[in-house]
């Protein structure tokens, strides 16, 4: 290939002919990954077809937002798509931890219990939980927490998990994807082997699943196999890069109807919240949120390739099939922690030129490193990369909005590692 867009890039032979490599043992890959993209743009294409989205649905509403018929018809298709009784998609939720604090504040009253048989959720849940003491935690409302850790080789530890189940147990949260930590993410299917388990102990129990990050991922979604929500981010996966904010829970017209509530106000609900200027831009994210989810997963699998080859530990592997857009590194220091960072920022097409440091971060308890020139701020469907400053060192890599931008940050990693003699090649 001709080469000197790269060499003015900044990158090396080395690293260019490493990359080449590294594609071309994985290319094989790729055909599953966009057969899945298909597979779900169908969905989504047919969701809104079915929903008779309108060009009316596209404009907002201010004020109450009362009779808001684009933001009603698009929660209609997310039940639609992830096959729900009903959904709540809304600008005003703020992040993945906001939606998640809805759905469980929601449904969980005091006196009940909140059971994790997945162990350690996010970081910046546990304020939200009471594992670390916050005002308004579930805490301090009188809900109590109790979880089961995996077991060594990250399944589920199925005999400590019926112990675990009570009469107070009313609400199990189940974490998809591997947060900070190294340990498998989940399946739909394994997901839904769990979730039957669980409700064959406790059939009235109410299960919660965190899909941040594995959304269109696989053909089916938590919701098909049992969860009663499921839980997201739009500047993640379903937003395709274009939704500015937001979040989304999807579910039980019970469980869903409690989430309006909560977001608003008792007796208010789902009648009122002004979807503004962004409807469009969620409509159009979602109906393009499998395609841009796929270049994600590709970019996935060739950083866990390019970083296999240079002998790092990585989770999963570049065989492995994909529940999430994460990839997990194994880096072993803060320096090689921050120059991949560093890699990242420069290969983005937004605040290039700043380097990223590490630093102390609301909601988290050791200083966090991250990378990300987005469009949207904080975006994770975007090309970025994060990870808190402590052993085993380890970054999270997720997005990209095509896999040729994800292909070239990954290099630009591999290239400012090999700038500071941190690898050799």
């Amino acid at each position: 290939m001709d080469r000197k867009i790269y060499y003015e890039m900044g990158f090396s032979d080395p690293v260019l002919d490493l990359g080449e490599k590294c594609v071309k043992e994985i290319k094989d890959r790729f055909e599953k990954i966009d057969e899945i993209a298909e597979y779900n743009q169908s969905k989504v294409l047919l969701a809104m077809q079915k929903n008779k989205v309108d060009a009316s649905c596209l404009t907002g509403t201010n004020g109450y937002g009362h009779d808001d018929i684009g933001r009603d018809t698009l929660e209609a298709v997310y039940a639609s798509v992830f096959k729900t009784e009903a959904a709540i998609v809304r600008p005003h939720i703020t992040c993945g931890t906001h939606a998640l604090t809805i759905a469980l504040s929601a449904n969980l009253l005091p006196g009940d219990e909140l059971l994790s048989p997945v162990g350690k959720p996010y970081d910046t849940l546990e304020e939200v939980i009471g594992i670390k003491d916050s005002p308004c935690s579930l805490k301090e409302y009188g809900v109590t927490y109790r979880q089961v850790d995996l077991l060594p080789d990250g399944s589920f530890d199925y005999e400590n998990i019926k112990k675990a189940i009570n009469d107070k147990t009313k609400l199990v949260t189940i974490q998809r994807s591997k947060g900070y930590q190294m340990r498998p993410s989940f399946s739909v299917s394994q997901i839904g082997e769990l979730i039957s388990f669980i409700k064959g102990i406790k059939p009235e129990v109410t299960v919660m699943v965190d899909n941040c990050y594995g959304e269109f991922t696989e053909k089916m979604e938590p919701s098909e196999v049992g969860a009663d929500m499921i839980v997201g981010s739009l500047i993640k996966n379903p937003g395709g890069g274009l939704a500015p904010t937001g979040g989304y829970i999807a579910g039980t017209k019970k469980c869903i109807e409690r989430c309006h509530y909560r977001l608003t106000a008792p007796g208010v609900g789902q009648d009122v919240g002004a979807s503004l200027h962004v409807m469009g831009n969620l409509y159009q994210g979602f109906f393009l949120s499998p395609t841009v989810v796929s270049g994600a997963v590709k970019g996935a699998v060739f950083a866990a390739k390019i970083y296999e080859e240079l002998g790092f530990n990585v989770l999963p592997s570049s065989k492995e099939d994909r529940h999430d857009i994460i990839q997990s590194i194994e880096l072993g220091s803060k320096e090689a922690m921050v120059s991949f960072c560093e890699g990242i920022q420069a290969a983005a097409p937004v605040d290039s030129y700043i380097t990223p440091e590490p630093c102390p971060i609301p909601g988290y308890p050791d200083d966090v490193i991250m990378a990300a020139g987005a469009f949207v701020q904080g975006s994770s469907i975007e090309l970025s990369a994060d990870g808190p400053i402590r052993e085993p060192y380890a970054i999270y890599f997720q997005g990209g909005l095509t896999w040729e931008h994800a292909k070239l940050g990954i290099l630009m990693s591999v290239q400012k590692l090999y700038n500071k003699k941190l690898i050799s090649l």
